[in-house]
């Protein structure tokens, strides 16, 4: 009986020394100097101790130990700890990550653009969303810009002249690309769509990427040469579609000098409080109805890098008074915003959304042609 108690000490004992070497080892992986090592352990053990004093030594989900302490409280919380691992997974990934290197871009995908065939009204309730009222609002002649950031906005400095404009000899002068490609719009009823998530699809006839299709057909009918990615970013993974579609940006400036102008193509989301979704229209002169656009132009109030911010924002300015002396109620407000939506890269930058998830297709498409058409104006009188 002693002899088989003293071996069964022994073997706890060794397993023991197995585990403190093991721990050991993990905990000071990549340390270059025995001070660092001393340093990673001396960091690691006090958390060790208390996952182990919360009964949690090994957690498969992530979740430190403030967390684990914090939904222990709850019994509710804690009946839902994977859930709550995965939305704290979701939030701590950046969704742009400064050190993010350039890489090889993902191949476009080659696809046919499919024709859309016409249809009626789609049955979502529409609204015209015109600013009346200046207040909360820079004015800049015809433009209304909701300012989010600390920055105070200068009228003379918005209408100075912008830096992005178009240049001889070959290669493609804009790039159009989909950081949320599979955001989609609603189609008349009875009409077949393959649905990836909420108002979400891959099929390239009914999201975002077919108004990038229309906008490319346009800038070549005026003679500038367009790089159209038609990767969907957000597909199969919506996080992280930002850092996916930045490293391509990056990929494709160097291997095209000749990029001028880069246009993230999305679409807006609207529903009032019972979730109903609505759409946001401008009835054109001609009869049509095309969806209203946002110009969204990122800036460094986040604290990250983005010191040209402002040539995007003269330029969104730009584009606006054009395409409102023609169709007054084509645009709502642009926004200028603290996050960068990667318009760091490249002065001449601009995300837009065109129309909401209630528009129909062939509305979005209709005021990507017109943009279009007007960008292409904008940039022909810069150039001249």
């Amino acid at each position: 009986m002693h002899r088989s108690s003293s071996t069964c000490f022994r073997r706890l004992k060794a397993g023991l020394l197995a585990a403190g070497v093991l721990w050991t080892a993990a905990v000071t992986a990549g340390s270059d100097t025995a001070s660092a090592a001393l340093k990673a352990m001396g960091e690691a053990l006090p958390l060790h101790i208390l996952r182990w004093e919360l009964g949690d030594p090994a957690p498969s989900d992530g979740l430190s130990p403030a967390v684990v302490m914090t939904i222990g409280e709850s019994p509710l919380l804690l009946s839902a700890r994977p859930a709550v691992a995965q939305l704290w997974e979701a939030a701590e990934e950046p969704e742009s990550s400064d050190s993010l290197q350039p890489e090889t871009a993902p191949t476009p995908v080659e696809e046919t653009p499919l024709d859309v065939p016409s249809a009626g009204d789609n049955g979502v309730p529409a609204k015209t969303l015109v600013p009346t009222d200046p207040s909360g609002y820079t004015v800049c002649g015809r433009v209304y810009i909701s300012n989010s950031t600390d920055y105070t906005l200068s009228v003379p400095e918005l209408q100075a002249l912008f830096s992005a404009e178009l240049s001889g000899g070959e290669g493609p002068q804009i790039l159009i690309l989909h950081s949320h490609g599979s955001e989609a719009y609603t189609p008349a009823p009875g009409t077949e769509v393959v649905w990836s998530g909420d108002h979400r699809t891959t099929d390239s006839r009914y999201n975002v990427v077919k108004v990038g299709d229309v906008m490319t057909e346009v800038f070549g009918e005026a003679g500038i040469s367009v790089l159209h990615d038609r990767t969907l970013y957000d597909y199969p993974s919506y996080t992280g579609a930002y850092d996916r579609s930045l490293a391509a940006i990056q990929s494709y400036l160097a291997q095209y000098p000749s990029i001028r102008l880069i246009l993230d193509i999305h679409r807006d989301a609207i529903a009032d409080q019972e979730g109903t979704q609505y759409k946001v229209v401008s009835d054109l002169p001609d009869g049509q109805r095309a969806a209203q656009m946002t110009l969204v132009v990122g800036s460094d109030g986040s604290g990250l890098y983005h010191p040209d911010w402002k040539e995007n924002l003269r330029l969104a300015a730009a584009l606006q008074e054009q395409v409102l002396a023609t169709y007054p109620t084509l645009m709502r407000p642009v926004l200028l915003r603290n996050s960068r939506y990667n318009q760091h890269a490249s002065p001449g930058s601009l995300l837009v959304e065109v129309g909401a998830a209630g528009n129909s297709p062939e509305e979005a498409q209709l005021a990507g042609r017109l943009l279009a058409q007007e960008l292409a104006a904008v940039l022909e009188a810069r150039s001249k």
